[in-house]
C-alpha cells in the first residue's frame, strides 16, 4: 500500500493504514419524522443540519468548531414503525447548569420520563420529540470542569 495516495476525509482522516483506522462516523436515529428530531437536536445541540430532505437527515457540530471532526454525527433515518420500548443506547449530557438546560429542552419540545431510575438521582431522564431517552447529568465539580476545559481548549483539530 505504501505506493497508493491514502484517501482522507474533510477532517483529516485517512481512510486506511492509520493507528487508529476506526472511528464513530454517525449515531442512527430511527424516526418517523427526521425533519422534526433533526432540528430538535440542532437546537438543542447548537449544531447544523447538513442534509435536510427525507429519508435521511443529519445534524453535525459546526464546520471547524472543536467538536467537528471529533464527534459523531447524528443521522435520523425515517421509518414507518414507531419507538416501542426504552432505548438500549442513550446520550448523556453534561451542561453547566443543569436545571436551566433540563428547563430549554423542555421549551424546545423535550420531556421528562421515568424509565426506572427512582427519584433520588443527580441526572434527569428525558426523551426528545419521539420517546428517545437521554439523560442531563450534574454539572462536573469545578477542579474537574476546569481540569476538562484546559483539555478541551487545548485541544485543536487536525486540518489538511
Amino acid at each position: 500500500m505504501s505506493g497508493l495516495a491514502k484517501a482522507v476525509d474533510g477532517c483529516g482522516h485517512s481512510a486506511y493504514g492509520d493507528a487508529m483506522g476506526l472511528r464513530i462516523g454517525a449515531l442512527i436515529v430511527d424516526s418517523q419524522d427526521p425533519g422534526r428530531l433533526a432540528r430538535f437536536w440542532a437546537a438543542a445541540l447548537d449544531w447544523v443540519i447538513s442534509q435536510d430532505e427525507d429519508p435521511e437527515w443529519v445534524v453535525e457540530p459546526p464546520e471547524g468548531s472543536r467538536d467537528d471532526c471529533v464527534v459523531a454525527d447524528l443521522l435520523f433515518i425515517k421509518v414507518p414503525e414507531r419507538k416501542t420500548s426504552k432505548n438500549r443506547l442513550h446520550l448523556d449530557m453534561r451542561p453547566e447548569h443543569q436545571f436551566t438546560e433540563v428547563a430549554r429542552l423542555e421549551g424546545l419540545g423535550a420531556t421528562r420520563v421515568d424509565v426506572g431510575q427512582g427519584n433520588n438521582q443527580t441526572w434527569v431522564v428525558m426523551a426528545d420529540p419521539e420517546g428517545n431517552e437521554f439523560c442531563i447529568q450534574d454539572a462536573h465539580p469545578p477542579q474537574v470542569r476546569a481540569q476538562w476545559l484546559q483539555r478541551y481548549e487545548a485541544y485543536q483539530p487536525v486540518r489538511t
